[in-house]
């Protein structure tokens, strides 16, 4: 069934610009209006190229509108991208656009989302919950090829901004339980609610007394609850005449907050209903653990801690006009947890004994995890249970549900884990299987509560008088196992809120980088290695041919660049064939530097200018790429530039030398024929490679393609050594064993 459905057609529809207004003309309603500023689209590859959008829906809300505008820019070239927009309650939607797969035992619910193939576009959601909605937009999963910033393709932007309208009721009536409210409709309906306290078992709402227009018959719809994505458990309560009950039962309703009920009249606008909406809760008597037994008790008697659980004392609380709210038996046995901040969306639970959990069959015991804080929805929620292996028989096992809101007691009638509006996650414990484990993504922010029973389903007399300890390993983490070896947990920002995304690589996909679908073997890491760092070894091609004809500044550079981006190669690499001498951005600016210095001190090199010209422009060029780098390090046009007033100089000092001459420069044919044209050739191959062949799967191979062409290139372009200068080399020798080192051309001498 698709999030459409799940969703249903009472609780959410898409609407296009132009449609009607949110609510008819209704005195008791207001109108409201918020927004967020607009964030740049990307091209899916991991959860931090999707754009988070964080809004609050205030209490008493009766309809919300989304409207959703899409705006793109970058000239005429650009066509309409596909927008995928999710949405969700509680915390950010967990999306997986790639079809990657989830850790083993991740509770995942399908995503809602809608597909915007125009600029706008509109989502409406009847009577929502209160509280943080959240939003994510991304482009299309983004290609494998590597494209180069600003070369060849436009630059196209997509802009995302969403508007929020909420109408809310301002006149809504308070439902007391056991105390009958009147109620009229007409043509609007009418808005109440009800205060769920904790400990409540069971909500039981009806109606009494009704008339239309003076006879009897009861044409009213009850809609019950607040609706939330990608799941809503809405209640509806249709009642069309009074020859049967008209009541509706909801057992473990959210606890601590109010619960929207929504009357409306199914009668027409003209004909009057009047009846009597009656609340009746349930009190749930808790055994709550003494702490003071707790203090007490030593891990010695641990196993025998049955016996030390108390009756509850003035601390237990029990609904005073609520049924069942004096005596009877307990409900539940209540152990108190410790919650522990240890870091940014870490948080640690533990029971207040520190060492288990004493499971009975005659009533659930239950945790509660204090996850409503608003800011631990970013992380991840780790459930590991373990029970003790001698208690465990082959006729009993536990039975664990994991829910938000309330906590699932129902389990002598089922073991589905179904409240009143929460769909739990089952576990189960049993003597062939003692541990179970559980991982919530993104949990929503609420209450958390674990449940947990011992059943016997095949002979219910030995559960009786046995009892079982669970270890709980209870944790909220920013990413499950901090992502793996090939994976990075990142912290990420929507203003103030902050979440945490796995950032996988050598091949490895997936929510927590367990996805080896397309991983890469430590054989093929390390091979990628050797390819991208080897190759720079050509470069002692042309360091070779500088010193040989006296181009000591040229050959310095090239040292540098073999030297920097043979060891950025080495950092750069994912998973187990990684060296970095220094820090991955310095090593990643010296490389990207050599590189661009290479191709301009190449190219003037090619000029024939003066030492003093040549020189200056060497230095000047080397300010202005660390500069440009410095601004965009990922910019085509930050190394072109230069290169091509580089090359402009070169034409020109050409151009010139050939009017002087009145002949062809250079003049000679083997020249042009065994040197420039195949220099030229292979720079333009590498070009080539660079801007329109790189991707994702081949970067190892024409990544290393491309440091070979560019350093032949270089050893090919370089120009000949002038006629009156002779070989860089030392022409004597001292008793001292010193040598004067002398260069004819510049008239040098220096001790080495």
């Amino acid at each position: 069934m698709s999030p459409w459905d799940r969703v249903g057609r009472r609780a959410l529809w898409a609407l296009q610009p132009g449609s009607q207004p949110l609510l008819p003309a209704d005195v008791r309603l207001v109108s409201e209006q918020f927004s967020q500023s607009p964030q740049k689209l990307s091209f899916y590859s991991w959860y931090g190229s999707a754009r988070l959008f964080h809004f609050r829906v205030p209490p008493d809300a009766v309809l919300v509108r989304w409207l959703l505008q899409v705006s793109q820019g970058g000239g005429p070239a650009c066509s309409h991208a596909e927008v995928t927009v999710y949405f969700r309650y509680g915390a950010p939607p967990v999306i997986n656009p790639l079809g990657t797969g989830f850790p083993a035992n991740t509770s995942v619910q399908s995503p809602f989302f809608i597909k915007m193939l125009q600029s706008n576009a509109s989502v409406n959601v009847s009577h929502p919950a209160p509280g943080d909605w959240f939003m994510a937009a991304h482009l299309p999963p983004s290609s494998q090829k590597i494209e180069v910033k600003g070369f060849v393709s436009p630059s196209c932007v997509y802009t995302f901004h969403p508007d929020m309208l909420v109408v809310r009721a301002v006149e809504v009536s308070i439902l007391e339980p056991d105390v009958p409210l009147p109620q009229t409709l007409r043509s609007h309906p009418s808005y109440l609610k009800i205060f769920i306290p904790e400990y409540t078992q069971e909500l039981r709402l009806e109606l009494q007394g009704c008339v239309t227009n003076g006879s009897l018959g009861c044409p009213v719809r009850l809609t019950v609850g607040s609706a939330t994505l990608p799941r809503n458990f809405q209640k509806v309560l249709t009642c069309i005449s009074l020859t049967w009950s008209c009541h509706l039962l909801l057992p473990s309703p959210p606890w601590e907050r109010w619960l929207q009920v929504t009357a409306k009249s199914l009668a027409g606008p003209h004909v009057l209903v009047a009846f009597r909406a009656v609340a009746a809760l349930t009190a749930c008597r808790p055994w709550t653990m003494n702490l003071q037994h707790l203090l007490q008790s030593s891990p010695n008697r641990s196993c025998n801690a049955s016996a030390a659980l108390l009756p509850p004392g003035a601390g237990s609380w029990v609904p005073g006009r609520s049924r069942g709210a004096g005596g009877g038996p307990f409900c539940l046995t209540s152990y108190p947890v410790i919650r522990e901040d240890t870091d940014v969306l870490s948080v640690r639970f533990w029971p207040a004994d520190r060492v288990s959990v004493l499971v009975r069959s005659g009533t659930p015991s239950v945790m509660r995890l204090y996850l409503h804080t608003g800011t631990d929805s970013g992380g991840s929620l780790s459930i590991s249970l373990q029970a003790n292996q001698t208690a465990m028989t082959n006729s009993t096992r536990v039975a664990v549900c994991v829910n938000a809101a309330s906590p699932f007691l129902s389990f002598n009638e089922s073991l589905n884990c179904t409240t009143a509006f929460f769909q739990g996650v089952r576990l189960s414990l049993s003597a062939a299987s003692r541990k179970a484990d559980l991982i919530v993504p993104y949990p929503e922010t609420d209450n958390w509560y674990l449940s947990l029973q011992l059943v016997c389903p095949e002979s219910p007399e030995e559960c009786e008088q046995a009892s079982v300890l669970v270890e709980t390993a209870l944790y909220l983490v920013p990413c499950l196992n901090d992502c793996g070896r090939y994976g990075q947990c990142l912290l990420l920002r929507r203003h103030s809120y902050l979440y945490a995304g796995c950032s996988c690589k050598a091949g490895w996909r997936g929510w927590s980088c367990t996805d080896n679908s397309t991983a890469q073997t430590v054989a093929q890491q390390r091979v990628a290695t050797l390819l991208l760092t080897l190759s720079n070894l050509v470069f002692l091609a042309p360091i070779t041919v500088s010193v040989h004809r006296a181009l000591l500044v040229e050959a310095s550079v090239y040292a540098y660049t073999m030297f920097f981006s043979t060891f950025y190669h080495a950092c750069d690499q994912p998973g187990e064939a990684v060296l970095c001498i220094l820090g991955y951005d310095t090593l990643q600016f010296c490389d990207f530097l050599g590189s661009g210095v290479s191709i301009w001190v190449t190219i003037l090199c090619m000029a024939r200018l003066k030492a003093a010209q040549k020189h200056v422009l060497f230095l000047l060029g080397t300010l202005i790429f660390a500069m440009s780098l410095q601004l965009d390090r990922r910019g085509a046009w930050n190394t072109l530039g230069p290169c091509l007033f580089a090359f402009v100089v070169m034409v020109t000092m050409w151009v010139y030398r050939c009017g002087h001459r009145r002949h062809c420069y250079p003049t000679s044919w083997q020249r042009w024929a065994f040197y420039l044209l195949p220099g030229i050739s292979m720079a333009a191959v590498a070009v080539a490679i660079y801007t329109s062949m790189m991707t994702s799967d081949n970067y190892y191979y024409t990544h290393s393609i491309w440091h070979m062409l560019l350093a032949g290139s270089a050893a090919f372009l370089l120009p000949p050594r002038e006629e009156h200068t002779k070989p860089w080399a030392c022409s004597q020798k001292l008793t001292c064993h010193y040598q004067i080192c002398r260069n004819h051309r510049e008239e040098l001498y220096t001790v080495t």
